[in-house]
């Protein structure tokens, strides 16, 4: 039995070989052409790969239902957008804890929070690059351009005064420089989910 958000499928998993060409299968349905997966379950377990291609190595011999749960593209796309407004809360909570510490001279904490706070950014920075890139948002760009640019002086001017472990300057940095960026970036998301709403309309 094979079930495609809620639906039983035509489909019958006798005729594939292995679950991946079942997957296939699925997403080669034209209502899937503007949906993305968030869910796999296989006997009414949650399925997710360990490694490139483990659906392959499933055979249908030890399959009994296959079900598919997605959402629609625009669906999800907003629903990243509103997760990005909180990590920016996140960056400026981090920024202003991590200044702390370092004023407090815990350097070996602030410097594992630091690292934490800069893969944190990168993430950010790399969602909101894919999302706009998908949808196309050029409404935004000036916007997004600015803060970009500042955010990314800003770290390789950070970058350059932790080899230099001049931590006050680096608190400076963080708190006066780097907490009011990530306050900004919220103008810059509110202004990528407003475009979202309107390209996931038209």
């Amino acid at each position: 039995m094979i079930i495609i958000d809620g639906r039983q499928s035509e489909m019958e998993i006798g005729n594939f070989a292995n679950l991946e060409e079942i997957l296939v299968g699925v997403m080669g349905n034209e209502e899937m052409e503007t949906r993305i997966v968030t869910d796999v379950l296989v006997n009414d377990e949650a399925f997710s790969e360990i490694y490139p291609h483990q659906a392959e190595d499933i055979s249908c011999d030890s399959i009994k239902s296959v079900e598919v749960r997605s959402m629609p593209v625009g669906e999800m796309a907003a629903s990243i957008a509103r997760e990005m407004y909180k990590v920016t809360q996140i960056m400026s909570n981090g920024a202003h804890h991590v200044a702390r510490l370092f004023r407090q001279a815990d350097d070996a904490e602030a410097l594992d929070m630091l690292q934490d706070l800069l893969d944190v950014t990168r993430d950010f920075m790399s969602m909101i690059g894919v999302l706009r890139n998908e949808f196309c948002l050029d409404g935004d760009s000036r916007a997004f351009n600015e803060s970009a640019e500042q955010l990314s002086n800003l770290l390789t001017e950070m970058s350059e005064v932790l080899e230099s472990a001049d931590w006050i300057l680096l608190a400076d940095l963080l708190e006066y420089e780097f907490l009011p960026l990530s306050q900004n970036w919220k103008q810059v998301i509110q202004s990528i989910r407003e475009n979202l709403r309107h390209a996931t309309d038209d």
